[in-house]
């Protein structure tokens, strides 16, 4: 990824091949904190609905 956006984007994208293209550009330790700070965004509250969505659509794909 060339940018961190561009990260984001693709992380939240709800498109699967996206979700796990930008997923596999981080290292393992990279990952383990995306991913924690993914299901952070799935639950709380003071998060656009929008954005929970999409941060649940990413768990999805990526505990699939």
């Amino acid at each position: 990824m060339d940018t961190l956006e561009e990260l984001w984007d693709g992380l939240l994208s709800r498109e699967p091949v996206k979700i796990l293209k930008a997923f596999n550009t981080l290292s393992l330790d990279e990952k383990e904190t995306v991913l924690d700070h993914i299901k952070k965004m799935a639950d709380e509250p003071g998060l656009h609905l929008e954005q929970r969505n999409s941060a649940r659509a990413a768990l999805a794909v990526l505990q699939a």
